[in-house]
């Protein structure tokens, strides 16, 4: 199995349109998806970027959310966690294109996993 690659960071943000709009003009990043919710996520070919549009009635507060791993099988790192007593990844919506699993570190830091992996689909 090859070492798992941090491929995604996520932020909460006040104006994600407006953000989107500088990672890409100022940072040469691509824009690849816009949720209905108003998030955006961006690549640079390698990471992912998720700007989390902020919601008053959401539960997240601004600035960093969580971050991902593509793995190569879930299952396998999911038995690592429970061998280290952390509870094991949780299956995220199927409305969330991005990454399959969500789970927590010891100190209850969100991170997601994904076998496919945070970038768009070839083109």
């Amino acid at each position: 199995m090859t070492r798992p690659r941090l491929r995604h960071l996520a932020f909460v943000v006040r104006d994600a349109e407006q953000l989107a709009t500088f990672y890409r003009d100022r940072l040469e990043m691509e824009i690849f998806h816009k949720d209905p919710d108003g998030s955006h996520f961006l690549t640079d070919g390698y990471i992912n970027l998720a700007l989390i549009q902020q919601q008053l009635d959401g539960e997240a507060s601004g600035g960093f959310n969580h971050f991902g791993f593509q793995v190569d099988d879930v299952e396998t790192v999911s038995d690592r966690f429970a061998e280290a007593g952390v509870p094991r990844p949780v299956q995220r919506p199927s409305d969330r294109p991005f990454a399959e699993y969500r789970a927590i570190d010891p100190e209850g830091n969100w991170f997601d996993l994904s076998e496919h992996g945070y970038l768009p689909p070839p083109a």
